[in-house]
């Protein structure tokens, strides 16, 4: 028998809310069977949602994550899925790079009026004394 998961299983598992899973359904990133009113999951969606959540903390888009997913299908080896996500991936290691160097300049910058503050109210608080 093929392993199934509810939506509260699949929830649980990976700490996000049914609410999430079933945004991703309406996305078309899963793609539940159905039991009456109930989702059923397979094992391919538990991997399916598994990559969502993998994709969003590396910061891809939902639709680049689903062209991802849905080119494991595309019956060629795989080759165009791992051909987009080499070249999504590394857009994203670029934009993340830029990211780094935008945020050490500002701490840089932060540094230095961090210093040239405490300069200053060493000098004031020097003057106010002397006074």
């Amino acid at each position: 028998m093929a392993e199934t998961y509810t939506i509260a299983q699949l929830a649980n598992e990976f700490g996000i809310t049914p609410r999430a899973i079933r945004f991703y359904e309406d996305k078309n990133l899963l793609a539940p069977s159905r039991q009456g009113l109930n989702r059923i999951y397979s094992r391919r969606d538990r991997a399916r949602l598994a990559l969502i959540l993998r994709g969003k903390r590396l910061g891809f888009r939902l639709d680049d994550i689903k062209e991802m997913l849905d080119l494991y299908d595309h019956g060629d080896g795989q080759i165009e899925q791992m051909q987009f996500t080499l070249d999504r991936s590394r857009d994203r290691v670029a934009e993340l790079e830029r990211q780094r160097r935008d945020v050490d300049d500002a701490i840089r910058e932060l540094k230095d009026i961090v210093k040239m503050i405490e300069r200053e109210l060493v000098a004031r608080r020097a003057a106010e004394k002397a006074a």
